[in-house]
């Protein structure tokens, strides 16, 4: 019995820490605050840094250091202590799925942000310098944003692509190097005189950044600055293309496998196919309700149903009052049958939503007879069931 507990207990640490079911609001909490102290910590380095306030608040950010110090290790231990429960190493015993954690990008980041404090403790007090690269610290944001992953996810998908962009800059440099040591290198031989000096001149001015300290006087080397600058602008700006590209179909990639789970979970779509829910995808159209909105009125027409992309949504029943996050959705009836709004539905913090207006649907219903035939089927034996009340339009597989 107790082994299951520590099972269970396990397990629920790390459905918090790894951002488990979504709407776990534990989760969301403790991300939040781990977040909030690692940017708590970067200013407090930076801070730091500058001699008055190094001196002035000695106190406060020795505080905040002490105390990430302990957050930090005891996250650490504990992702430690749940590595077996991650997915991929669940086949591996305790020990192993551990190493594999440890010695992971995240897991190497993790043990970063709390190794140099420690170190401090025993190392002289002239190397103390190594406290800076708390600044690690930042790395473990991109733990906590989804975009800061994708962000990684395109630069490694997108590696060799970048490489071979080094590589061409690098070897364009070269060419240029070359090139102007020829032209100037007897006109200027403390600056341009070998190949590695004139090298410098050229990354300069490939990365488009001229400092200026290595110029060309004569009219060949001015030639071969200009074409070395028109060669640098299009040097630059390939890997930012390469990286935007790669970056705007990671997050319509991401959008679109989280929009493809909402519509899938509803019971009403459920039986439809890829193709199927992939036509209704394209008639949702975006909605934002700031906090205190409301969204649908009790009493209203039914009209349209809401996914809820992201924020969250009260619906003030008779009795209760329920609240639906990120991937859950209301307002179903509205596709089913007409009726009025049972229940009033409000914004609790800034919402994006996903609008399915009826009209759109019944649209498709009547381009496509296949969706028609399995909507109609659904419908029946979910209003012959009575599973929508004559009035409302919150299910229970809704609520759930």
């Amino acid at each position: 019995m107790a082994r299951v507990r520590v099972t269970e207990l396990r397990r629920r640490v790390y459905q918090v820490l790894e951002q488990g079911p979504v709407g776990d609001a534990m989760g969301v909490v403790i991300d939040r605050l781990l977040v909030l102290l690692i940017l708590l910590n970067l200013v407090a380095v930076a801070l730091e840094s500058v001699p008055e306030y190094g001196a002035r608040y000695a106190l406060a950010f020795n505080l905040i250091e002490i105390v990430s110090l302990v957050v930090f290790t005891v996250e650490y231990g504990l992702r430690l202590w749940v590595a077996v429960e991650h997915g991929p190493h669940r086949h591996l015993n305790g020990a192993r799925a551990r190493l594999k954690y440890a010695l992971s990008p995240a897991g190497i980041v993790d043990l970063a942000a709390v190794l140099p404090f420690w170190f401090a403790f025993v190392l002289p007090a002239d190397l103390r310098f190594v406290l800076v690269f708390r600044i690690v610290r930042f790395f473990k944001i991109a733990r906590y944003s989804p975009a800061m992953r994708s962000l990684l996810d395109v630069l490694y998908r997108e590696r060799r692509a970048l490489f071979g962009c080094v590589v061409i800059t690098m070897g364009s440099a070269l060419v240029a190097a070359a090139l102007m040591h020829l032209a100037e290198g007897k006109v200027q031989p403390d600056r341009l005189g070998t190949i590695p000096d004139a090298l410098w001149w050229a990354i300069v001015t490939v990365g488009t950044i001229g400092y200026g300290d290595v110029v060309p006087v004569t009219v060949l080397g001015k030639l071969i600055a200009t074409g070395t600058i028109f060669i640098g602008v299009i040097m630059m700006a390939l890997p930012v293309g390469i990286i935007a590209t790669a970056f705007a179909e990671q997050i319509h990639r991401r959008d679109f496998i989280v929009t493809w789970g909402m519509i899938a979970r509803v019971p009403l779509f459920a039986e439809l196919d890829a193709a199927a829910i992939s036509d209704i995808m394209q008639l949702l159209r975006a909605q934002v309700a700031e906090a205190g909105e409301t969204i649908v009125r009790a009493g209203d027409p039914a009209h349209s149903m809401y996914f809820i992309a992201a924020g969250e949504v009260e619906v003030a029943l008779k009795k209760e009052k329920l609240r639906l996050g990120v991937g859950q959705f209301f307002g179903e009836v509205a596709v089913l049958r007409r009726a009025r709004r049972s229940a009033t539905a409000s914004a609790l913090t800034r919402t994006n939503l996903l609008v399915l207006s009826a009209q759109d649907l019944h649209a498709l219903m009547q381009r496509d007879p296949r969706i028609a035939a399995r909507i109609k089927d659904v419908v029946e034996k979910r209003v012959g069931r009575e599973v929508v009340s004559p009035k409302g339009d919150i299910v229970t597989e809704e609520i759930e």
